[in-house]
């Protein structure tokens, strides 16, 4: 989080520079303007409309569910549920950072990021066959499950107006996931993991309620195989914004996240779904 905070001071710093810079330039030469004719109008009021940057880091109160298996070759695994049979956190306070460029008024760059890493350590209470080894019901089982998802959407402003835009586009989710798991009673290890890149169609919108309020919206999703690795990925997101200066908003908001990875491969076949949802507390530095 240092870096978060090294980042938003910087942004403080850029601005306070650009509006004295401004203020020593003295009035708008006017006069020029009228040799041109009409002056195409612009967008004044501060709002997610308007930024041309905004950083965001969010406290994330997420809630998961994890089920997964990991194959031996024609052997199915046991599915198994990570939270439930291996005593991981179903719950995982997280931060998160998000980048957003607008290129041109009506062209927008996201660049957002999740990451999580879990253990357990407990007796099982059944038997399951981990690639190709059976860890018995009884035994001390050490587990550790990490994922991780990248993700970058384009869209284009199909509406904008001082009070409402709406964006459509295509972006691209990098997604990772390793799962290890020691049988301590056995001594026995098994591990595996997947990689997929999927592009998902994007939708957002967002609403200026009024010179400090605004609500935003965007929605993500595709279902998809990509080279023997087939997978599924949901990302949904609302919340509702309180612009306190003109740069910088606190807010609260909610996620949903909802991704399924199948790799085939013959080395070490598996399958991963993963469940993330919860609300959110941001502030969020702009101009």
């Amino acid at each position: 989080m240092r870096v978060v905070f090294v980042l938003i001071a910087a942004l403080i710093a850029g601005t306070s520079a650009v509006a004295a810079e401004q203020d020593s330039a003295g009035p708008p030469q006017s006069t020029k303007a009228a040799h041109h004719g009409k002056p195409k109008p612009e967008l004044l009021t501060p709002s997610p409309i308007t930024d041309h940057f905004a950083l965001r880091a969010t406290f994330f109160a997420a809630q998961l569910n994890t089920n997964l298996h990991l194959d031996s070759g024609a052997v199915p695994g046991t599915l198994v549920n990570a939270e439930h049979d291996l005593g991981m956190k179903g719950h995982l306070n997280q931060g998160r950072m998000e980048l957003i460029f607008r290129l041109h008024e009506r062209h927008r760059l996201r660049v957002d990021y999740f990451g999580s890493d879990r253990d357990g350590d407990r007796p099982i209470g059944h038997d399951i066959l981990f690639a190709g080894n059976t860890f018995v019901s009884g035994d001390l089982v050490q587990s550790d499950l990490q994922y991780s998802m990248l993700g970058f959407t384009y869209t284009y402003s199909l509406i904008r107006t001082e009070r409402f835009e709406v964006g459509a586009g295509l972006g691209v989710h990098l997604l990772q996931a390793d799962a290890r798991g020691t049988d301590v009673t056995l001594q026995q290890h098994a591990e595996s993991s997947g990689v997929g890149a999927f592009p998902t169609p994007a939708i957002d919108a967002t609403w200026a309620i009024s010179q400090r309020f605004a609500w935003t919206a965007r929605a993500q999703y595709l279902n998809a195989t990509v080279h023997g690795t087939s997978g599924s990925l949901g990302d949904y997101h609302t919340d509702l914004q309180y612009r306190w200066t003109r740069n910088f908003e606190i807010g609260v908001g909610y996620e949903e996240i909802r991704a399924e990875l199948e790799t085939q491969r013959r080395t070490s076949p598996a399958g991963f779904a993963l469940s993330i949802r919860g609300p959110e507390l941001f502030l969020r530095a702009s101009f």
